[in-house]
């Protein structure tokens, strides 16, 4: 597909609308694959960040997916909606809004205005002194003993007819599925793969405890402030679900600086079984995106070939 992007000229209006600014330069941030962001300078020096929900924004291609998965689809307004208004509830920092707008009577696309946080990135503080790791450990501690009835996306909790663990077992199997058929040596692999799957998902215990997770928490999805706070962006993936999936991204993600957030305890096999469900879509998701016209694409291949190492690693093959 042909890519459109905004200009400063699509938003000059609604800025002077919603600041009595005028906006001096737009700027489209590089690292979105699901919705436009874009910082705009204001005519006062200042800046603020929009977030515009377009097709043509939206770099991933359809997939197969298990129907009642509550990371499935982790996009849009009304989820960004919902889920600042919980994430603000709970007490977790995230950039103030200041419009959110879905009549599209300034563009052909649903538009939030939010606070520009900054461009300073945890992953880029991890091992600086005073990197606010205990800040944000306090925050996802909030978080994850916010408890909900039920899980699943906060605009559109549904029936709950199976146990989650279930549903990420169907997961995991889906993915692999998708991408054997993307590369040769996962389909050689399948069943041993499998094989390992159910033996992970077989060790978890029934349980019905649901709280607040992010999804990806990872510190590229943390900034921080000129004051020194962490701020949770990319948090349209949040829901009610189990604690472990959170912490087996956080663990990965944050790795030898994951004890610095002092978490709260996890269930060791719900959360190995997550650990492993999670290599497998780091496998399909970025090997689909690839297939794409997204522009890092060989960020990527490498992923995925990352990710095939440690599911291989894990039932005895080498790649």
């Amino acid at each position: 597909m042909v890519r459109t992007f905004l200009r400063a000229d699509d938003l000059r209006d609604v800025v002077a609308d919603q600041t009595a600014r005028r906006l001096s330069t737009l700027t489209r941030l590089a690292g979105g694959t699901k919705k436009g962001v874009y910082r705009l300078t204001l005519d006062d020096g200042t800046s603020l960040i929009a977030y515009v929900w377009a097709e043509a924004e939206n770099y991933w291609p359809p997939a197969a997916t298990v129907p009642d998965d509550p990371f499935t689809d982790a996009n849009g307004p009304d989820l960004f909606a919902a889920n600042h208004a919980a994430l603000s509830a709970a007490g977790v920092r995230v950039p103030g809004l200041i419009f959110f707008d879905r009549s599209r009577r300034h563009l052909d696309a649903d538009l939030a205005l939010v606070e520009d946080a900054g461009s300073t990135k945890l992953e880029d503080r991890l091992d600086a002194e005073d990197a606010p790791l205990a800040e944000l450990g306090a925050a996802i501690r909030r978080m994850h003993t916010t408890f909900g009835p039920h899980y699943g996306k906060l605009a559109a909790i549904g029936s709950q007819a199976r146990r989650t663990e279930d549903i990420i077992r169907d997961r995991a199997l889906t993915d692999l599925d998708a991408a054997a058929e993307r590369d040769s040596r996962l389909a050689a692999a399948r069943d041993r793969i499998v094989t390992h799957v159910d033996a992970l998902w077989a060790a978890v215990r029934p349980r019905q405890t649901y709280a607040l997770v992010h999804g990806e928490l990872g510190p590229d999805h943390v900034l921080v402030t000129e004051a020194n706070e962490p701020v949770l962006i990319d948090f349209e993936g949040l829901a009610y679900f189990d604690i472990e999936w959170d912490h087996a991204w956080i663990q990965m993600r944050f790795g030898d600086h994951y004890r610095r957030l002092d978490p709260v305890d996890c269930d060791p096999e719900r959360l190995e079984f997550y650990r492993y469900a999670q290599v497998l879509s780091l496998i399909e998701g970025p090997l689909r995106i690839a297939s794409t016209d997204f522009p890092d694409r060989q960020w990527m291949l490498d992923l995925a070939e990352w990710n095939i190492a440690k599911a291989f690693a894990a039932v005895g093959r080498s790649v």
